[in-house]
């Protein structure tokens, strides 16, 4: 029998703030040690490291949610300064000291170990059709060490995520731009305030939103209208289902075991980052 959704969306909660310490100071810094010129150059390098030298528009197309242009700016320059295989180390031995730093003891926990044990036969067990980053992380040795395993098994389990939500955004017409106003709209924030597309130039900005205004997703105010909330709200329904046959692989009273697993060790994270 599937496991039920709700679930499925709480695996998604708990691995999101495991999986993005790879996007915390500590990676950010060892991105800078090795030559890159600012944050969004190692964002680039590590996460676009498992794809190899793929030109920019390849990296854009994946990644989905950039507005145009903006992978341009980073790729190909980086791998003029590291190689995708060092970037990956980097990454791994980065994110693991972040992740270690944040939880403190339970770094060196049973209940860690159990849980990266378990989430790793998730992350190991989802289809790749269709999953291009994903699949490139699934390419990698998995780390024997605890804490790195378990970081890189909560990457692989976001990744696979995140390329079935770019099918269903893709599915439903939303382009990459229109998800970040979505996203910001479903925080609470006007698109202008969210960090990932207030930099644009407002007019083009400006014109996404009234793309998204013309299709009865947002109304005059620049909010949600019903029609928007709801769409928003089937995507993320449609996300949870394309991520749930990676656990598939585990009993019931498995994933029950990793969701009480994984608790503690996202909300330290999340403890930590606030």
């Amino acid at each position: 029998m599937p496991h039920p959704q709700a679930k499925i969306h709480r695996m998604a909660e708990l691995i999101e703030p495991i999986g993005a310490v790879t996007f915390s100071d500590v990676p950010n810094e060892a991105f800078l040690a090795l030559g890159m010129r600012n944050y969004w150059d190692g964002y680039f390098a590590g996460r676009a490291a498992p794809l190899g030298q793929a030109p920019a528009e390849v990296v854009h197309a994946v990644f989905y949610n950039f507005a145009a242009g903006e992978v341009a700016r980073h790729i190909p320059w980086v791998w003029g300064k590291t190689t995708p295989e060092e970037a990956i180390a980097v990454r791994e031995r980065g994110s693991a000291a972040a992740l270690r730093q944040m939880i403190g003891a339970l770094a060196d926990s049973p209940g860690l170990v159990r849980a990266a044990d378990l989430a790793c036969r998730a992350a190991l067990s989802a289809p790749t059709e269709g999953r291009a980053l994903y699949a490139g992380l699934r390419a990698l040795d998995v780390p024997e060490e605890p804490v790195a395993r378990l970081w890189h098994v909560a990457t692989l389990l976001r990744e696979h995520r995140g390329d079935g939500h770019n099918a269903v955004l893709l599915a439903h017409g939303i382009g990459g731009t229109e998800a970040h106003v979505l996203l910001a709209l479903s925080l609470g924030m006007r698109a202008e305030e969210f960090g990932r597309v207030h930099h644009l130039p407002r007019p083009q900005l400006a014109a996404v939103v009234d793309g998204l205004r013309e299709r009865g997703l947002v109304n005059a105010a620049g909010g949600f209208t019903d029609t928007g909330r709801a769409t928003r709200e089937r995507i993320e329904a449609l996300t949870d289902e394309s991520a749930a046959p990676a656990y598939d692989v585990l009993s019931a009273e498995e994933l029950d075991e990793l969701i009480a697993g994984l608790e503690p060790i996202a909300a330290a994270v999340q403890a930590a980052e606030d």
